[in-house]
């Protein structure tokens, strides 16, 4: 379990603060918008009213004590900005930040901030490469050039197994799992027989995986 201090209570700062809270994390979140306050306390650990740029305000809320501290300012970069600076002044061990733009995150990340989180462009991403497809279901990014992709079995696969396809050494893809009916078979078996109505998780290079799907 870990403290975590959480700053802005908008819809991803509230949405992240639930998800800790969900995984047994102590949270304490602020926001100086009381209705936000209000609606997040059933979501946080403590909540308080407070603006996160005061640093008499800040250094008395005892920074260096949490194990993380996150700015999910999404309104406002220079607030944002300001309270990056300043968790760091205070002893912050690690500040996430939230960034909307390139340029944001190049100031964030010299005032401060440890790493930066782009949930509007990763929302995009995902987006464009989920629905500009008809076999993909799931997209997750690794690096700027691997992800694990959730896929329809190719047409090629159905009907025979991991070894007679050869996948790794001929599509140059990992087989992770495979999914049927919402249930997950993490690894499958050399002997594993794809079905038309299964679907595959896959972790290869983007311009390996978009190979296979142009052949589907």
């Amino acid at each position: 379990m870990k403290s975590v201090l959480l700053i802005g209570l908008g819809r991803f700062g509230r949405r992240m603060a639930g998800k800790l809270r969900e995984l047994n994390h102590e949270v304490l979140a602020i926001d100086k918008d009381e209705e936000r306050v209000n609606d997040a306390l059933n979501v946080v650990t403590n909540a308080q009213i407070a603006d996160a740029t005061s640093e008499t305000f800040m250094r008395s809320v005892g920074v260096s004590n949490f194990d993380l501290c996150v700015v999910a300012i999404g309104d406002d970069f220079q607030s944002s900005l300001e309270t990056t600076a300043l968790l760091k002044e205070c002893g912050a061990r690690f500040v996430l930040s939230r960034a909307s733009r390139e340029v944001h995150a190049k100031f964030l990340l010299r005032n401060g901030a440890d790493d930066v989180v782009y949930p509007e462009r990763q929302m995009a991403d995902w987006s464009a490469m989920r629905y500009s497809s008809d076999h993909i279901f799931d997209y997750v990014k690794l690096s700027p050039e691997y992800s694990i992709y959730e896929i329809a079995v190719p047409r090629e696969w159905q009907g025979k197994t991991v070894m007679e396809l050869a996948v790794r050494q001929r599509y140059r893809v990992n087989v992770l799992g495979v999914k049927q009916g919402g249930v997950l078979q993490p690894m499958p078996e050399p002997s594993h027989r794809f079905q038309a109505d299964e679907r595959v998780l896959i972790l290869g290079h983007d311009r390996d995986v978009q190979t296979l799907l142009s052949r589907n």
